[in-house]
């Protein structure tokens, strides 16, 4: 595994190698697809990109928790997660690396 981290400026510059777009107009096409993706979730709306996987928003109960350390009872409220699940497709590429 090489361990890199993909970020936003890798995108960019590939979005600017592999479309031909100029490099601003690269950098707005990824920030505008990140901004439709992040509103979306925000507004508790499931994203799912084919062959690549889905993003979902879920809401958990509210429940009691407990300190290890002290045993006391702690109260954790409810609230949204974010999961994500990869794609058979995804799930197949990754493994046969």
């Amino acid at each position: 595994m090489s361990g890199k981290t993909v970020t936003r400026a890798d995108l960019i510059e590939a979005v600017y190698q592999e479309v031909g777009l100029s490099r601003n107009e690269s950098a707005d096409l990824v920030e505008t697809v990140l901004d439709e993706i992040a509103a979306n979730l925000t507004n508790g709306d499931n994203v799912k990109i084919s062959s690549f996987g889905s993003f979902i928003v879920r809401d958990k109960g509210g429940r009691v928790g407990r300190n290890p350390k002290t045993g006391e009872e702690v109260p954790i409220e409810p609230r949204r997660v974010l999961v994500f699940r990869p794609s058979q497709v995804l799930k197949d590429r990754v493994s046969k690396s």
